[in-house]
């Protein structure tokens, strides 16, 4: 089985609909078996999920991706690794807002470059925690500069609201993409930023899919848990617990179980098609510790709704609460309950 749905988010920059996450490779879902890593990208790899996403904050993801580069490169030749793309984050630290300067930034774009052994990196998304502190448009443009310099390809950002996205792209920085939170549970982004990213020419990366792999099979019938193990389950149970409660999600489930069941598929498929179906959605970001999800998310390529799955989703979706704000309203409270996951200060 191999994923062949494939996107242009500019003129000769293709990426996999399906990327392949690193945030659950950081250190904090769970142990990761770092021998068998590189066999498990290159599985993933071959099989057409060729776009991989990291972060600067993602402790060790950059390293192991570059090592996974060199890797195939000595033992293959450069040119097996010819569709790969890598997209990072640029996410300055909360503390450092109010003095970076250009020379920072610099700094962790270089480290970026030399951490994945890439010449210029192919997707920067750009992430800025207070839209109090005063530098932000400046610190776009430090990145700008860096593009021009041949050190980035493309520029994107994570986790603006809409009015902020339309503010980056007014100041001259050309975005090509937002990564942002987008799910059958979470969907801020249909309310304004898909229209505007349609008029702007940005496309949206989807994070939380799964809700964490709350979306899964592994969650049917299950009881409301009482103790979660990482800041990834507990975000995601807070959103479930402000749109409909534990019930509801259940609902939910059983819905997407019985679409799954006439498919042949898993869950976690369904709720990955329902999102990657969504107007200027380019692409789902999907995380895995090793490659034992592989097949199930291979699957998602061949998977088609119908309208009758799509009627027996939408009707659970009709009881659903929505949420407060535009994208990333409610995480950048950092005195609320969404807010306080979050840890803002991971560079340092």
């Amino acid at each position: 089985m191999s994923f062949d749905e494939r996107i242009s988010l500019a003129p000769g920059y293709e990426i996999s609909r399906v990327i392949r996450g690193g945030w659950q490779l950081a250190g904090d879902h769970g142990p990761v078996d770092h021998a068998a890593l590189n066999d498990d990208f290159l599985a993933a790899y071959d099989a057409g999920l060729t776009t991989f996403d990291c972060a600067d904050i993602y402790t060790g993801v950059e390293e192991r991706i570059g090592a996974f580069r060199a890797a195939v490169a000595d033992r293959f030749g450069a040119e097996r690794l010819a569709r790969l793309k890598v997209h990072t984050k640029f996410v300055p630290d909360l503390a450092i807002l109010p003095t970076i300067d250009r020379s920072y930034v610099r700094s962790i774009i270089e480290r970026s470059l030399s951490r994945l052994k890439l010449e210029r990196l192919d997707l920067v998304q750009f992430h800025w925690w207070d839209y109090a502190a005063p530098r932000l448009l400046d610190t776009a443009a430090w990145l700008v500069e860096l593009q021009a310099e041949g050190k980035i390809d493309l520029i994107g950002a994570t986790n603006f609201d809409t009015a902020h996205m339309e503010a980056l792209v007014a100041s001259g920085v050309p975005l090509k993409s937002m990564q942002v939170q987008y799910s059958l549970l979470d969907d801020r982004p249909a309310a304004k930023m898909v229209a505007a990213g349609a008029r702007l020419g940005v496309q949206l990366l989807c994070y939380g899919s799964l809700a964490g792999g709350f979306l899964s099979d592994r969650w049917l019938g299950a009881p409301e848990p009482e103790v979660l193990t990482n800041r990834s389950l507990i975000k995601y149970k807070l959103i479930i617990d402000d749109i409909g409660g534990w019930d509801w999600f259940q609902d939910l489930l059983r819905a997407l179980a019985g679409v799954a069941a006439r498919h042949g598929v898993t869950i976690a498929a369904v709720a990955a098609r329902h999102v990657l179906d969504r107007p200027q959605v380019a692409a789902v970001i999907i995380g895995q510790r090793s490659g034992e999800h592989l097949a199930p998310t291979l699957a998602i390529g061949s998977l088609r709704l119908t309208d009758r799955d799509r009627a027996e989703i939408d009707t659970v979706l009709a009881r659903r609460k929505p949420l407060e704000g535009d994208v990333y309203t409610l995480e950048r409270d950092r005195n609320g309950r969404h807010g306080a996951v979050m840890k803002y200060n991971l560079n340092s």
